[in-house]
């Protein structure tokens, strides 16, 4: 495996190597849900959430849905709903071995995300999965998570990737296919072209999004 030169490999080294936070940066981290978190979460149509399992392997899964999609039962604890996917489980797996989590809240046309991190669980308590199937069947599991820390992130990052910024975005024609992604991802080359690779996937996204909704 190829390796990188000229790396830090200690913490007082990294910290030398940058200014340090402002007062703000460093007290804006709370240990429960307040008020500003919840109206986030509220308003919130996406969320990532990274995990890895017990032998540091890492991921990060992306999860969306109406604003308010995730459930914050009280000022320690929310819940995500495990809706119609792939069946790789790879976050669900992850959360099992560590029981670990870190959230990034995104509120589309908002630069600031909001950052949440704690312990997780795999919870299929009756009450919790019914309590999402006024706008969604009901899932077959969801993800528990107890708070540690949640804090706003500043919108640099957003700004920088404008986002939310459509009079900058790339045109369409400069997308990379997607398609022809994926079939050299699994070796189909020869074997399916790009336009029925495409047309499956436009099928498998309506059935499966029909299928989240409630019955």
């Amino acid at each position: 495996m190829a390796s990188f030169e000229h790396t830090i490999t200690e913490v007082a080294g990294l910290r030398d190597h940058y200014r340090d936070p402002s007062e703000l940066v460093q007290n804006k981290a709370t240990d429960h849900l307040d008020v500003g978190c919840r109206e986030f979460i509220d308003r919130s149509t996406f969320v990532l959430i990274a995990t890895s399992s017990a032998a540091g392997d890492e991921d990060v899964s992306p999860k969306g849905g109406h604003p308010g999609f995730v459930n914050v039962l009280d000022d320690q604890r929310l819940v995500i709903p495990d809706l119609n996917g792939n069946n790789r489980l790879d976050s669900l797996q992850n959360i099992v071995e560590n029981g670990r989590v870190g959230l990034l809240f995104l509120i589309p046309g908002v630069g600031e995300m909001l950052r949440v991190n704690g312990s997780a669980c795999v919870t299929v308590d009756p009450e919790i999965l019914d309590s999402f199937t006024a706008e969604y069947r009901r899932p077959t599991s969801a993800i528990g998570v107890t708070i540690d820390e949640a804090y706003i992130h500043c919108a640099k990052a957003i700004r920088r990737g404008v986002l939310w910024t459509p009079d900058e975005w790339p045109t369409e024609a400069s997308h990379p296919e997607v398609s022809k992604i994926l079939i050299d991802h699994a070796g189909l080359g020869g074997h399916i072209t790009a336009d029925d690779m495409a047309a499956g996937l436009e099928e498998s996204y309506r059935t499966d999004l029909e299928a989240d909704r409630p019955s």
